[in-house]
């Protein structure tokens, strides 16, 4: 089963990014969560088209990705968990647990260092929140990204299926954790207890720094409750609080070009931790 999933590694990545994408759409549509303003095609065709973007520069830029250095990994002995007998299922989790912290901490050190939030704060630019919103990154944040991870599983040594596993599945919950759905308040809250939802991750791309700076989870949502960055609601609640952050709020801002320059425009403002109100340049 382990090797038909690794030789078959794209064609799986892309049937359930494809399969999400479609599903979280639907739900959209027919229990949204928030009233929309802006044309979905407005937004949705340049979001996308940054997926395709960053692809290529992934593709273009690293020789070996994440699932193919875990690979090598095995079959060299490198790693934490290679230089211990641990039992095979005990290791897929223990890595999957461990990389969704990296990527936790990762998602902090974005936000508290100023030159890292020019790249990230086009992620919260968008002034609508929804499944395309869990795709918008800038494509030198995903290099950054990459590079973090590639260390983290040459320090970590995981299964190269584990990676693959913390892949899609860090894929599909930022499709649904950015989601525009309407869940049951009741269900939510037990939701919440194990995984990232909607309304949880919305809080963090609130104008309010903050609220940004809070709800860092993508998958798991333990590590905001144990290191203190977790904030139920939106002061002004779901409904009324304000998407973004509070420069580039224009709609021309949503154009991919506009988006690709970001990084490179203004101040860094004030959302970097520990720096709210001040001109951090």
């Amino acid at each position: 089963m382990t090797e038909f999933l690794l030789a078959h590694e794209s064609t799986l990545r892309l049937a359930i990014f494809l399969g999400v994408l479609a599903l979280m759409a639907v739900w959209e549509l027919a229990a949204p969560r928030r009233r929309q303003e802006i044309p979905r095609l407005l937004r949705w065709s340049n979001n996308l088209g940054l997926v395709v973007v960053d692809t290529l520069v992934l593709r273009f830029t690293f020789p070996v990705l994440a699932v193919g250095l875990a690979l090598m990994a095995e079959a060299r002995g490198w790693g934490l968990l290679n230089a211990f007998d641990v039992p095979g299922w005990l290791a897929v989790l223990l890595a999957v647990v461990a990389l969704d912290l990296v990527i936790y901490l990762q998602h902090v050190m974005f936000h508290a260092v100023p030159a890292l939030w020019r790249l990230h704060r086009m992620h919260h630019a968008d002034l609508e929140f929804d499944v395309t919103t869990g795709l918008r990154f800038h494509p030198l944040e995903i290099l950054a990204s990459m590079a973090i991870k590639l260390a983290a599983v040459a320090a970590l040594g995981p299964p190269a299926v584990a990676v693959l596993i913390f892949e899609v599945l860090l894929n599909a919950s930022a499709m649904f954790n950015h989601s525009n759905i309407r869940l049951p308040l009741a269900l939510d809250r037990i939701l919440r207890l194990v995984i990232v939802t909607p309304d949880m991750h919305r809080v963090h791309h609130s104008i309010r720094p903050e609220e940004t700076n809070s709800n860092f989870g993508f998958n798991l949502p333990w590590w905001d409750r144990l290191l203190g960055t977790y904030r139920a609601q939106p002061s002004a609640g779901h409904d009324e609080m304000t998407i973004g952050i509070e420069q580039f709020r224009t709609p021309r801002e949503l154009w991919l070009d506009r988006m690709l320059l970001q990084p490179l425009r203004g101040p860094a403002s004030g959302y970097s931790i520990n720096r709210e109100g001040k001109d951090a340049r």
